[in-house]
């Protein structure tokens, strides 16, 4: 299957048919649902976007690598290395044969024009990880969301291919990575707070007599406080009014690569449907769409995927 892709990418040296086979199982690996969603899109896009999840996890295992007193300046020094690194064999056309994530994202990178800078919002808003535990209000958490979700849709784009101007596509599929995040936040909050963070504004949290203390209250006693729930309901709605603001952009999208993010857009939404369904009780219970429902809209979709790949050849 992956020598298949591979072909239909036009990657044919074998060094870096090597490299983009590392990325694909590292998707495989480590990113299940995004693996499958891959699985839409038509073969010759699917090493592309392996390389950028590749690329992404590489940085998301420094931010987890190290857990001694000394950990974040590790981390941090890790971080810039790995920067340098992307930045001297992207921009600087240095060698990084020797490091198959690096090789599979910069060809990427090439071959699909994303820039520089992209990669580096990324890397800044994972450096803000190791230092930034809270955020006092919504214009300070979009900084931080603009380099770790609207930048991985920014630099899906070029790959998934637009009926028009890059440009003006490119505002929706910002605020689908935004969607898709600001709904990790609300799912992970117990999660997210074990490990010390907050990634839901503090003004806006305050409004309905919610800090830090409440949240830690509710993580102990698995309870949820009507505060909080209200809190919440009100993040939940703002995530869904994102939700409403990207997805007419599916259309700006080349016909083919339609029905992967459909069914992303799709499964992610029901997610936050399943948050609210439960009434908010993030804190007993982690909100999920199940195998059952997973397979039957991804179905749906492979169905839809495969009749635009058919148009398009006939095309």
């Amino acid at each position: 299957m992956i020598s298949s892709e591979l072909d239909a990418a036009g990657v044919l040296d074998p060094s870096l048919r090597d490299a983009y086979r590392t990325c694909r199982e590292i998707n495989a690996r480590d990113g299940k649902t995004f693996f499958l969603a891959t699985r839409l899109l038509s073969p010759a896009q699917r090493p592309a976007v392996h390389a950028l999840y590749g690329f992404a996890r590489r940085a998301d295992d420094i931010l987890d690598e190290f857990d001694d007193s000394r950990g974040d300046e590790v981390r941090a020094q890790q971080l810039q290395l790995f920067s340098t690194q992307l930045f001297n064999c992207l921009v600087e056309n240095q060698d990084c044969a020797d490091d198959p994530t690096l090789t599979a994202v910069v060809h990427t990178a090439r071959r699909y024009d994303i820039g520089w800078q992209l990669f580096d919002d990324f890397l800044a808003s994972m450096r803000m990880d190791l230092t930034v535990t809270d955020y006092p209000d919504r214009t300070a958490l979009e900084r931080y969301m603009y380099g770790s979700a609207e930048v991985i849709g920014l630099q899906m784009l070029p790959i998934l291919g637009t009926v028009g101007p890059r440009e003006d596509a490119a505002p929706f599929a910002a605020a689908l990575g935004k969607a898709f995040q600001l709904t990790n936040f609300l799912r992970d909050v117990d999660e997210d707070l074990r490990r010390g963070r907050v990634y839901l504004p503090a003004d806006e949290l305050a409004v309905h007599g919610v800090d830090r203390d409440v949240l830690s209250w509710c993580q102990t006693t698995r309870r949820i406080d009507s505060r909080v729930r209200r809190a919440l309901r009100e993040q939940h709605d703002v995530t869904r009014g994102v939700y409403e603001a990207a997805r007419p952009g599916i259309t700006a999208l080349a016909p083919v690569s339609r029905p992967c993010v459909e069914t992303a857009l799709k499964l992610y939404s029901e997610i936050l449907d399943q948050i609210e369904e439960m009434d908010f009780e993030i804190f007993s219970r982690r909100a999920s769409v199940g195998k059952g429902r997973r397979a039957a809209v991804a179905g749906a979709g492979i169905v839809k995927a495969w009749g635009a790949r058919l148009r398009h050849r006939k095309g």
